[in-house]
């Protein structure tokens, strides 16, 4: 029998050249109608399908998919609903296992009748006894029983002839131990709650990387990794809110369509609203309309929500992200550099017990203690064994860069050749910052948004942390004199207009925000799906439960 991975891959292979969308559901819309008329006119279950597929030709449904439909058929021809609206459930299967899991012997059985309902993941149909593996959302199993005995001649020959893997089931029944030991529900009722018209995958096979991200939904059936990091995910975000919560924070929700993009150098997403007849962007952070809370009172906010980005794709970075963000007036970047520290360790322990986690190769890392804090022109300095300070020269930078073949941009100043120098020596080898790091001290020129440090010339009053080597979140002294924002604003628009595409566009509205008064603030932003990187070992496109992939007819 051809598994669902063999069969995928048989109807990509066989997918039709030039045969649009509409015309393929059409194609398999004419099979179903064809079977369940042949079902109606009384035909068997295999005299219905076509299984050499000779009238619709290869495009059409395989096998295995031709008879489930036909199962559905049958069904609604018995007057049987193969969805039904609203099943007697009394419980689930993992609160029948808390109740007995271990307290019966083998053969022992209850008086005890339950009602549940899970996938179908095994079965076993015997002359006259029939075992069935039920699974809950999480993977909790728990096996049926189904004898002529108790259900009658005619119920159990349906249910042979019906149920196939990946059926969702509804049993009624009395909880007993098998004779082997097993915890079972002994049936007197059940019925199909949805019928699967498509096989599982071989659950004996793992999903390669290519299934689980253009299928996620069948990596959670299948994969308790799958399921496990969804979960996770839910728990991290959990924490992180109620860390905000605990401190007063608000949460808030701002646009996604943006006029205007900023808050962050990265390349955008166009796009265009035809009611205003304009084209918007998709924004790439949340940061300028957080900081307008702050103007009009909101002392303390966050958002967790999507940003985009129109730049690569890596184990690290994803166009469509979640971002978490948070502003707090009257901080600064080292109050942030807490805040961080303290939702992340937070989130550790909440979700994993300890912030000691496990990753994905079985290793351990330690997210415990207090962090790591690292100059960046001082820690640039020492790779390259002669001092460097924001008056350095940018001929001087480029004779380092060239001398170490370090890739040119287009657009170069001071701060930006600073900051590819220092990748050069500490991002490249993830050892280099292993352990979590705070780099601090940025060049002004990369760093737009930012206050001035306070005594470091030439620097602002920046950080971004590092784990395991890679960036996890970024945090400022926020800028709020609306005329050294101007300044950083026009310089920005320049550079755009040298052929920078990450740089900053310049929002007059921002700026007469800044104008009516915005407190001395601090903010942080942080990368949730590159959190779930850090905590688990996993790459980006595990991180996101739907990750965006790239047709494959494209």
């Amino acid at each position: 029998m051809t598994d669902l991975n063999e069969t995928s891959q048989l109807e990509e292979a066989q997918s039709p050249a030039g045969m649009s969308t509409v015309e393929r559901a059409e194609l398999l819309l004419k099979q179903d109608e064809t079977i369940d008329e042949r079902i109606k006119s009384g035909a068997t279950l295999d005299d219905a399908i076509d299984p050499a597929n000779e009238h619709f030709g290869s495009h059409a449904h395989p096998e295995q998919v031709q008879m489930r439909v036909a199962k559905r058929s049958l069904m609604m021809k018995n007057g049987v609903n193969p969805y039904p609206v609203e099943l007697p459930i009394t419980t689930t299967i993992e609160q029948v296992r808390a109740d007995y899991d271990g307290k019966l012997e083998a053969g022992e059985e209850t008086d005890k009748v339950v009602a549940l309902a899970g996938r179908v993941i095994f079965l076993r149909n015997g002359g006259g006894l029939c075992f069935v593996q039920l699974a809950a959302g999480d993977g909790t199993p728990i096996q049926g029983m189904l004898s002529k005995k108790e259900i009658g001649a005619d119920s159990l020959k349906e249910f042979k002839q019906l149920v196939d893997l990946g059926d969702h089931l509804f049993l009624k029944g009395r909880v007993i131990a098998s004779k082997t030991g097993e915890l079972s529900i002994f049936a007197s009722e059940w019925k199909i709650a949805s019928k699967s018209l498509r096989p599982l995958p071989a659950l004996h096979k793992e999903l390669n990387d290519e299934q689980r991200t253009r299928k996620p939904y069948l990596g959670m059936i299948v994969d308790g990794k799958m399921r496990k990091m969804v979960r996770n995910r839910a728990s991290v975000v959990a924490s992180l809110r109620r860390n905000f919560d605990n401190r007063g924070y608000m949460e808030a929700e701002t646009p996604m369509l943006q006029a205007i993009r900023g808050g962050a150098a990265a390349r955008p997403f166009t796009t265009h609203i035809n009611a205003f007849d304009m084209n918007l962007f998709l924004r790439i952070a949340p940061e300028l309309f957080l900081k307008r809370m702050l103007v009009g009172g909101i002392d303390k906010v966050f958002e967790i929500n999507r940003a985009f980005r129109n730049e690569g794709a890596d184990a690290t970075h994803a166009p469509e992200f979640t971002t978490l963000e948070a502003y707090e007036a009257y901080g600064t970047y080292d109050t942030m550099a807490e805040l961080t520290q303290s939702l992340v360790q937070q989130a550790a322990i909440d979700t994993f017990g300890s912030t000691t986690v496990t990753l994905a190769d079985g290793s351990e890392y330690d997210l415990g203690g207090t962090w790591r804090q690292l100059d960046i022109y001082e820690s640039l300095s020492e790779k390259l064994g002669e001092e460097i300070t924001p008056e350095t020269s940018v001929e001087t930078l480029e004779k380092f860069a060239d001398k170490l073949e370090i890739e040119r941009e287009k657009v170069e100043n001071h701060g930006k050749l600073v900051e590819n120098l220092w990748e050069h020596f500490y991002t490249e080898n993830p050892h280099q910052l292993w352990e979590p790091t705070f780099v601090r001290d940025f060049p002004v020129e990369t760093s737009p948004l930012t206050k001035s440090h306070r005594s470091k010339p030439g620097q602002v009053e920046k950080w971004d942390l590092y784990v395991r080597g890679f960036e996890l979140g970024t945090a400022y002294s926020e800028l709020n004199d609306p005329v050294v924002q101007r300044e950083r604003f026009v310089a920005q628009a320049k550079m755009a207009m040298a052929g920078d595409d990450e740089a900053m566009d310049i929002d007059e509205d921002f700026i007469e925000a800044l104008g009516v008064g915005m407190p001395p603030a601090g903010g942080m932003g942080m990368g949730l799906d590159r959190l779930l990187i850090a905590l688990t070992g996993a790459t980006i496109r595990e991180t996101i439960t739907f990750p965006l992939v790239k047709p494959l007819n494209n």
